[in-house]
């Protein structure tokens, strides 16, 4: 059978009623948690955890480093939901699968999406251990998740991307990256999305270069693309923790990946709580 976008809905309804249900009203922020960036979970002062396989629709999330679990807890006294793990296209789910989460949490009033990845420097200036603010994004996967019948509640058939990463989060990030003494270590730029799993030969960091990347990696821009379809104010994060010189390159191994990323974690960790403080200022 093909895909049937009645399906999908009422998938998207079911999982929505059952985090209503299990949960009551949520956050308005959410962040997303990549490869290795799981440790940011530990400082929540968590209300409730559902596990991704206990909610209706959900994906099962297969990388290691990915915990599969949707948090509700506060930060520095700041209320959030938390995203522990994500879906990829190359664990063979389509880009609908990927973002059902975001869909789902779209119907519960999400306002704001913090998104964090791991990624490959492409940018010769930047430095592993950095940390990208996207400002723009490729999507190199061959698949957009808006493809198929447009559901017009969720957004409209046709919009518009020239400010899919929020002005204003950009700039609230670039202040907290200042006050958390961060600032030598912030870059912004294009971040492209391949389909993976494998990870880019030489040649193409070459050509991915020349397609004006500053970072790659292989997820986040299906859900950027979902939640800035269904008016989802966006922030992304990527943990820079290689750069490759195609002409002088240097194998590389998840691992090596995951360990990085986690080097990274603490910095990033930071500036996350400071934009969600910053979000959220005491009344």
């Amino acid at each position: 059978m093909g895909f049937s976008i009645t399906t999908y809905i009422d998938q998207v309804n079911r999982a929505a009623a059952y985090l209503q249900a299990h949960l009551g009203p949520l956050p308005d922020t959410a962040i997303q948690l990549g490869t290795g960036l799981g440790a940011f979970a530990d400082h929540i002062e968590t209300e409730q955890v559902i596990a991704y396989r206990d909610i209706p629709g959900f994906p099962r999330a297969t990388v290691p480093s990915h915990r599969g679990s949707l948090i509700v807890g506060t930060v520095n006294g700041r209320r959030l939901v938390v995203l522990s793990g994500r879906f990829h296209y190359y664990e063979g789910y389509s880009t609908k699968e990927v973002t059902f989460p975001i869909r789902v949490l779209q119907m519960l009033g999400l306002q704001r999406l913090i998104i964090t990845n791991a990624a490959g420097g492409l940018n010769p200036a930047f430095i592993p251990g950095s940390i990208m603010i996207i400002r723009d994004h490729l999507n190199f996967l061959g698949e957009n998740p808006l493809r198929g019948p447009n559901v017009e509640a969720w957004g409209p058939r046709f919009p518009d991307f020239s400010q899919a990463y929020q002005p204003r989060l950009i700039e609230l990030a670039l202040a907290g990256a200042e006050s958390c003494g961060l600032k030598d270590l912030i870059t912004t730029g294009v971040y492209v999305c391949i389909p993976g799993p494998s990870l880019e030969p030489p040649a193409e960091t070459r050509w991915l270069r020349t397609c004006g990347a500053d970072a790659v990696g292989m997820s986040s821009v299906p859900e950027v693309i979902v939640a800035h379809h269904g008016g989802i104010e966006v922030l992304g994060l990527s943990a820079v923790s290689n750069v490759n010189d195609p002409d002088d390159f240097q194998p590389l191994s998840l691992g090596a990946i995951i360990e990085e990323a986690a080097a990274i974690a603490p910095k990033l960790e930071r500036l996350v709580i400071d934009i969600i403080t910053r979000l959220h200022p005491p009344a």
